[in-house]
């Protein structure tokens, strides 16, 4: 990502939270940026946001209407708002699941780029990530800096818990305790 580039998704990361906020739309920074703002490197490609799946068709309204350029892809899960060659994506499912409001109630006001918006709590960042992992999209490298840079704010046993059925997530996990980044479980 160049410079100019990584200022244009900035912006559109604070103009997307501020329509949001204004529009009443309850919504959580996810994904790499809600990681960085955590502790984790900089992403180098789009931001997402959250949004309940109740919530859908208002939020894409409410941006539109603060004069931000609303595109509805192919996928049924999203929302892009696109400024030059960023985008921004509002998500109401992950991982084939509708997004429920109690993962939008768990995340934290923060400071974002001198906005102040709801950031994904630091264990549904890994969680939600690590469930994205499956056999045409398993980069383990893009997830050991997030790990590592939020070891110690996760809740290793509740995501353990809930990535159980995936194996790509499991192995994620043995990867990170055999290199020693978290501690690996007691075996029962």
């Amino acid at each position: 990502m160049q410079p100019d580039d990584r200022e244009e998704i900035r912006d559109l990361l604070k103009r997307t939270a501020v329509a949001l906020k204004e529009g009443g739309v309850p919504f959580a920074l996810c994904g790499g940026y809600a990681a960085w703002v955590r502790g984790a490197p900089e992403p180098d490609h789009d931001a997402d946001f959250l949004v309940p799946a109740a919530e859908a068709e208002r939020a894409a309204k409410v941006l539109a209407e603060a004069g931000l350029e609303v595109a509805d892809p192919a996928e049924d899960w999203l929302t892009k708002v696109v400024q030059g060659d960023s985008f921004v994506d509002v998500l109401w499912r992950v991982c084939g699941n509708p997004v429920e409001t109690d993962l939008i109630e768990r995340a934290e006001d923060k400071p974002v780029l001198s906005v102040h918006m709801p950031v994904l709590a630091a264990t549904d960042i890994v969680v939600t990530k690590l469930m994205a992992l499956d056999e045409h999209y398993c980069d383990f490298a893009r997830m050991l800096p997030v790990a590592r840079a939020l070891r110690e704010q996760v809740d290793w046993a509740h995501v353990r818990r809930e990535v159980a059925d995936n194996d790509f997530a499991v192995v994620f996990l043995d990867l990170l305790g055999r290199l020693g980044i978290v501690e690996v479980p007691d075996a029962d």
